[in-house]
């Protein structure tokens, strides 16, 4: 260190240029503390610079003709030469996201990250793989590698709305990504205006992009390009073709522009093909404009995918010992009859639905048309939902229509009041809803509300009052029925309870028949407390009514749990934590919610309380718990009302659908989504049914249809579809993967050398550890610059002043009885400590100019005993030119390299070649000293020890 006062002309400085020395030309001097200093750089540039007095640390007067004088700090060279090694650990451990992230992956996983995607540079890709084999899992482990080597700074995902907080928890519990939510506060709270200028870890609901310009204008801003952007449940921006036009919507104009903003694109999702290879080929366009171009034709047009996606099914996943990674799933029809009160009850709102449908589309506008049509089908899936649900829309429909009555008297009394009607009822067309299917259970709930209360086909005030009086009747129907206790569907559901939580329960009775799979009977599941269930419903009514039944029923408050989308963030994973983890609790009670993104493989038992109309409802809710991680043979019950027009077309799609489970496996619960009924949606099968279900020839065809749909041949293009470019995964290939898993283990820097570097690192710094436990560190106090290293080297987590708990091996963070650690690994961009040209507080001075190595001075570090470290020694009275010499270090490092520690030995050779390129630059002098052995010009530094 020299003083300011010590900067004189014709002095030569260490400090002010990263990689010369300066020679001073003029100081002008601004009162006692800083000064101007005017130098001349080795290549004659003069510039100037001002310095203050805390710059004199930095600071280094040359005596001229001693460049080399000996006096570096050892220490201080050590520290750097081994961040420069942790910052190569990559290099030589070929799956340092798996060692550096909470995660155990499976073979699929390591395959999809390493195999397939790291060495597409750029990446433009589909993943593709089936519902629960852990695709956010891949998402996370690349962006960890990119990170590591340093291709990525800026993320963007892109997800549904209802998934967006469950991406943030996995990214940050898993690979402690701090990724940010995007929120209409944090937009208009930016800085600088545009909130993705100052964010690079970012989560964006999708429809948040789609359906707002102004969003889309700051992703359009020149500067706010993304390194990597992934689109989750990417079928959503899917365009079809229609009449031969395309048919863009907003979200596959938001993919197509995301498309253009950054280098690495991914799309994730189950369900990448619809059927139709022409809507397949457009979506395939979002990943490569210029092979998919042009207007489709078919058999011209047929294009191989295998270079652009990958996709896995279920059935051929396996684990690490090559056993099947999922368990079978098996599904049961409960039929059950309606007594008499609810069979009038169903008639009669069925009647009036039906009325209605007419009348709408009498109206002639197929917008409001659509939008009485959607209220009405509604109605009916309330009917079949419970007592409680019908009863209470019937009652809310009632007031609506009377206020709005009272509203139009007062308007027109006694005209043509068609105008003013159609004035306040919501119109949708058919792209509406075909969102509000796939909306999140919150938006679902409030959009189904104010279109069943609002909603009316009526044109005058008198044909508005006669509705009102229909539903009058109606509802008196309904409340005297939910007075009576009268519920069939209930009865089942209880007796099912029954039969799976009390031991010694007639388990003959869970289904019609015993349902064989595959190579042998299933049985059904042994009854038992201790077993947990999942049971879906579609309404929040009826949600409430099962509560208070199933509490009653169970005896015990807490053995039911809720979720349903109006839950807050913190409720519902309350909820779910209480599911997965409370003893007490058997039952939880879910609304679609729990359909989207929430892992339930505690459970293996589910119950279809309400049958969803759109059947992929029905693989996403078997989804939830045919996951990574379940162990038992997973059980679903559909209840399926008898003798009702829409539950006749239901129980014939069940019937079909276990004869194919019988002959295809349990893969056909994967495809449920993708059957087209003569080429339409169940849900148009089912109005249809409700309309004119009561003629024998509709009947009749109906089912046909449905049968048509299972036909064998066309599951099986279905399913051969469904593998479009199929990778397979045999057990010759799994033990290859777990032979390079270990191989890597071996190879990979171990967490000794990270902690030994940490700790004298941290020490050097100013820092404060203890060790409590064996290789756990309580950190007492943690010094300024390193709680200031967000604002040094950009946005992260904040640095506490103090932790209870550190370790540097994932085995250690969480020992059984144990206070919770942190964990320190390499390759994390936001660690602990600075992180300059050489990720050190040593490389940050040798950024800033500082020499790592001084003339003039011994100095002598063995760092053996912590994990191997290297011995440095200089020598002040060597003959001939001034030299350093560095020798390797003691029997601890000789025994890790015996050992195979291959990235000792890889990030050694790195670090010697970068030495020599020090003296290649004339910064550092190499030769040999008399008293020392000979140099061996393989390795002319003797880092490797030998």
């Amino acid at each position: 260190m020299s003083k300011l006062e010590e900067l004189k002309p014709n002095a030569a400085v260490r400090g002010i240029l990263p990689d010369g020395l300066a020679s001073v030309i003029s100081v002008q001097w601004f009162g006692s503390e800083a000064l101007e200093l005017t130098y001349k750089t080795p290549v004659g540039k003069v510039a100037n610079e001002l310095l203050y007095r805390h710059d004199e640390p930095r600071l280094e007067v040359v005596t001229q003709g001693r460049p080399w004088s000996f006096d570096g700090d050892g220490r201080l060279f050590r520290l750097v030469s081994e961040a420069q090694r942790i910052r190569l650990a990559h290099l030589f451990d070929p799956v340092l996201a798996v060692h550096t992230s909470v995660v155990e992956p499976l073979p699929h996983q390591i395959t999809a990250v390493y195999d397939v995607m790291l060495p597409r540079q750029p990446l433009r890709f589909l993943l593709a793989d089936d519902p629960g084999a852990g695709k956010t899992i891949m998402a996370g482990l690349l962006m960890k590698e990119l990170l590591a080597r340093g291709d990525l700074h800026r993320c963007l995902v892109v997800c549904p709305g209802s998934l967006a907080e469950q991406w943030q928890d996995e990214l940050y519990r898993r690979f402690h990504l701090p990724f940010e939510i995007l929120t209409n506060d944090k937009l208009e709270a930016a800085r600088t205006g545009n909130w993705f200028l100052e964010t690079n870890l970012v989560i964006a609901r999708l429809d948040k992009l789609s359906r707002n310009e102004d969003v889309q204008a700051k992703l359009k801003t020149p500067d706010c390009r993304w390194d990597l952007i992934v689109c989750d449940e990417a079928h959503k921006m899917s365009a079809s073709i229609f009449g031969g036009e395309i048919k863009y919507t907003k979200r596959y104009r938001l993919g197509q522009l995301l498309s253009t903003l950054t280098r690495h694109f991914l799309l994730m999702t189950a369900t990448p093909h619809n059927g139709k290879e022409e809507d397949f080929q457009l979506f395939m366009a979002l990943l490569d404009g210029d092979r998919f171009e042009g207007r489709f034709r078919d058999g011209v047009h047929a294009t191989d995918v295998s270079d652009l996606m990958r996709r896995m099914v279920k059935e051929n996943l396996l684990k690490f010992d090559a056993t099947p990674l999922f368990p079978e799933r098996i599904a049961y029809t409960v039929p059950y009859k309606l007594s008499d009160p609810e069979a009038r009850l169903y008639k009669e709102v069925t009647d009036y639905v039906r009325d209605e449908f007419n009348r709408a589309e009498a109206l002639q506008n197929d917008k409001r048309a659509g939008t009485v049509g959607f209220a009405l089908t509604i109605l009916q899936r309330r009917l079949a939902s419970s007592p409680e649900a019908i009863y209470q829309s019937l009652r809310r429909r009632r007031e609506r229509l009377e206020k709005k009555l009272r509203e139009l008297e007062l308007l027109q009394r006694g005209a043509e009041v068609a105008t003013a009607i159609a004035s306040t009822v919501p119109t949708l067309d058919e792209e509406d809803v075909e969102d509000l299917e796939e909306a999140p259970d919150n938006e679902v709930q409030a959009a189904e509300e104010e279109i069943l209360d609002q909603s009316t086909a009526a044109r005058t005030i008198a044909e508005l009052n006669a509705e009102i009086g229909t539903l009058k009747r109606l509802e008196a129907l309904a409340l005297a029925l939910r007075r009576s206790g009268e519920d069939r569907k209930w009865r089942e559901l209880g007796r099912l309870l029954n039969e799976i939580f009390t031991p010694g329960g007639n388990g003959d009775r869970l289904a019609e028949t015993p349902m064989p799979y595959r190579t042998g009977p299933i049985e059904p599941p042994t009854p038992s407390p201790h077993q947990k269930l999942v049971l879906f419903t579609e309404h929040r009514d009826t949600l409430s009514y099962l509560e208070s039944r199933i509490t009653t029923l169970l005896g015990r408050k807490e053995a039911v749990v809720l979720i349903h989308g109006g839950m807050g963030r913190e409720e519902r994973t309350k909820a779910q934590e209480a599911f997965k983890h409370d003893p007490e609790v058997q039952v939880l009670l879910a609304t679609d919610a729990a359909g989207e993104g929430i892992n339930l493989q505690r459970a293996h038992l589910i119950v279809n309380y309400d049958l969803p109309w759109n059947p992929n409802r029905i693989e996403q809710r078997f989804g939830r718990i045919h996951r990574i991680g379940q162990t038992e043979v997973c059980h679903l019950w559909n209840l399926v009302a008898a003798e009702t027009r829409e539950g006749d077309v239901y129980r014939t799609l069940l019937e079909k659908l276990e004869q194919a489970r019988q002959a295809l496996g349990g893969q056909v619960f994967d495809v449920l989504g993708k059957l087209q009924f003569e080429g339409k949606p169940l849900r148009d099968l089912l109005i249809e049914a409700i309309r004119y279900g009561d003629l024998p020839e509709v009947r009749a065809r109906l089912t046909q249809v449905v049968a048509h749909a299972f036909d064998r041949q066309q599951l099986q293009e279905l399913l051969e579809d469904r593998a479009l470019a199929h990778d397979a995964m045999d057990a010759t290939r799994v033990f290859r993967i777990r032979e390079e898993m270990e191989r890597a283990e071996a190879r990979r820097l171990q967490p000794h050398y990270i902690e030994s570097f940490f700790l004298e690192a941290f020490q050097q710094l100013g820092g404060t550890t203890k060790q409590r436990e064996l290789r756990r560190y309580q950190i007492t106090h943690v010094p300024a610059p390193v709680r200031n290293r967000d604002r040094l080297i950009g946005v992260g987590e904040p640095v506490l002043p103090r932790y209870e708990r550190i370790a540097f091996e994932k085995a250690l963070v969480a020992p059984q009885g144990q206070p919770l650690g942190r964990l320190h690994l390499p390759a994390r961009r936001h660690d602990l400590l600075p992180r300059g040209r050489y990720g050190s507080p040593a490389g940050a001075r040798a950024r800033e100019g500082r020499r790592v190595v001084r003339p003039g001075r011994r100095h002598v570090h063995d760092g053996s005993d912590r994990g191997g470290g290297v011995r440095e020694e200089a020598a002040a009275e060597a003959r001939g030119p001034d030299a350093l010499r560095v020798r390797g270090g003691g029997a601890g490092q000789r025994r890790a390299l015996q050992e195979g520690s291959g990235a000792r030995r890889g990030a050694s050779l790195q670090a010697a070649e970068h030495l020599h390129a020090l003296t290649s630059a004339g910064r550092v002098r190499v030769g040999s000293l008399g008293s020392w052995p000979p140099v061996d010009q393989r390795d002319p530094y003797n880092l490797l020890g030998a």
